[in-house]
């Protein structure tokens, strides 16, 4: 049981969380608002951007989400072309994604204003406050993996 000062603190602590959050995709928002898009695109293109040749499975596994999640955002993204599928060259049941010349030029400026916002953040706080910023996002991050789904 969590005493009343602490509930407090980590109230307090939660509220930051979100309003860095709704800072962090402030910006995103607001271009992918102009293309007709969500959040969930925006992962998508992220991380197709950065893993190119993944998989739609890989994808499943680094999204954390069920294929019918999946389904109606990836093929979205691939009728407006900023997504390209391909077969894999050995296993022709496996389809491997990347980003189109257009998809990674959206992708890049979705992701340039958190990219800037972080730097900044990083630079004004110096190397200490973002290495425990960053053990404590890797701390967060992997209890999705420790807790059953």
């Amino acid at each position: 049981m969590v005493d009343q000062d602490r509930q407090k603190e980590l109230n307090q602590a939660l509220e930051l969380f979100h309003f860095a959050f709704r800072a962090f995709t402030k910006e995103p928002d607001v271009m992918l608002e102009r293309y007709g898009l969500q959040r969930v695109h925006h992962r998508i293109l992220y991380f197709v951007g950065r893993n190119e040749g993944l998989s739609v499975n890989e994808l499943l596994q680094i999204l954390c989400v069920s294929k019918q999640a999946l389904n109606a955002p990836l093929r979205m993204l691939k009728e407006r072309e900023l997504i390209i599928t391909t077969t894999d060259k050995t296993d022709k049941r496996i389809r491997r994604l990347a980003l189109s010349e257009t998809g990674k030029t959206l992708e890049y400026q979705l992701s340039q204003s958190q990219r800037e916002l972080i730097q900044s953040v990083f630079e004004e706080n110096g190397t200490v406050a973002e290495l425990q910023w960053r053990h404590i996002m890797t701390a967060i991050a992997k209890t999705q993996f420790s807790q059953p789904s």
